[in-house]
């Protein structure tokens, strides 16, 4: 089997709500969706997706995803798609770096293998939990009145887990965590997530004034070099997402013992590929897991879901999804949705879930 041709299609995914990061400092109302079409000789098609949170957010853009398609295609045309480390290496051979950028043709190879085999893509990977996944809101800076209406808005589509965005102004964040935490129910999930919106100092304080809580913190700080150095001085568990881009960086985490929980980002650290290696590392230090699809349509966080579903279930704390957060439809309703709360992994072949083309307009590019 080999790959002939690939497709690029653009796609704006509009917001329901306007949304800022932690401390009100970046508003985002639209995200900039790339799709590519993965077609092979033996008549298989595999869908992938890259949808960065805005381009102010980490170092990646939609423009970025579809240029490095360009880069990257004539090193992935004729190759075989059930091959993804062969994929991977030409990719990473091709264009070094630019990690989003590959994880739209990793995700429509995994997809066309596991079509191939007949398994949805979390059996492919070695197998695939079939308990539903909590799905994790994303609550954006917000007053406390505001919050508390975002957390119930939630709470009444069955979400028990929530990412409180937090950071920029230390008396207002730890008001603002005793306030969520006092209206915590039992079960919640509740993730306090400063997106690098702390100084180390400003960390420092929020932790230690809230350690009574035993609250869990998401990237307290901008770099990782930030929370490795705070780290002894707190006492309150600690999940890595924006600094979690490499293996090697998986691998300093967990060996110095800088964080207890990894976020993976799908699109941010490459796919599902290079995902599979930090869980594995994850897994072998006794670090539990969120999993994350950026930004997206239902496409992205049905790659989130197979990836959760071969974590095992006491190491997985929820899915976080994007596509309550969006009001465009690309499946026409098919694929993982809200069940209370919770994603429960498709079991069609692959991905499980392909868009309709005619939601998505004229493609922006084709290769080969």
């Amino acid at each position: 089997m080999k790959i002939t041709r690939l497709t690029v299609y653009q796609v704006d995914l509009p917001l329901e709500h306007p949304y800022w990061l932690s401390g009100g400092r970046l508003k985002f109302e639209t995200l900039d969706a790339t799709l590519v079409r993965v077609e092979t000789d033996a008549g298989l098609i595999g869908w992938g997706e890259g949808t960065p949170w805005g381009h102010t957010y980490v170092p990646a853009h939609g423009p970025g995803i579809r240029a490095g398609v360009a880069t990257m295609a004539p090193f992935v045309l004729g190759l075989d798609p059930r091959r993804v480390l062969d994929v991977e290496r030409a990719m990473d051979m091709a264009l070094p770096g630019h990690l989003y950028a590959k994880s739209p043709i990793d995700m429509a190879c995994w997809d066309i293998a596991g079509q191939a085999a007949c398994l949805p893509i979390a059996d492919l990977m070695g197998g695939g939990s079939r308990t539903p996944r909590p799905i994790a809101s994303s609550v954006g800076a917000k007053t406390a009145d505001e919050t508390r209406a975002v957390i119930d808005r939630y709470r009444q589509r069955g979400y028990i887990a929530h990412s409180v965005k937090i950071g920029g102004d230390v008396d207002r964040d730890i008001a603002r965590i005793r306030d969520v935490e006092a209206l915590r129910a039992p079960g919640d999930i509740i993730l306090y997530d400063v997106n690098r919106g702390w100084t180390r100092q400003q960390a420092l304080r929020v932790m230690s004034a809230c350690e009574d809580l035993n609250v869990m913190f998401e990237q307290p700080c901008e770099s990782l070099d930030g929370i490795a150095a705070i780290a002894p001085r707190h006492a309150c568990p600690v999940s890595m997402d924006e600094s979690l881009v490499t293996l090697q960086d998986a691998c300093r985490i967990a060996r110095e013992g800088i964080a207890e929980v990894f976020g993976i980002k799908l699109n941010r650290v490459g796919g599902l590929t290079k995902a599979a290696r930090m869980r594995d590392v994850a897994l072998a230090h006794g670090i539990d897991m969120f999993v994350m699809a950026t930004g997206g349509s239902v496409l992205a966080d049905t790659e989130a879901l197979h990836l959760a579903a071969t974590i095992p279930d006491a190491h997985c704390h929820a899915v976080w999804a994007c596509q309550d957060m969006i009001t465009a439809e690309i499946a026409g309703g098919r694929g993982p949705r809200n069940r209370d709360g919770h994603l429960h992994l498709p079991e069609a072949p692959g991905l499980g879930v392909h868009p309709d083309e005619d939601a998505l307009g004229d493609p922006v590019a084709v290769y080969g």
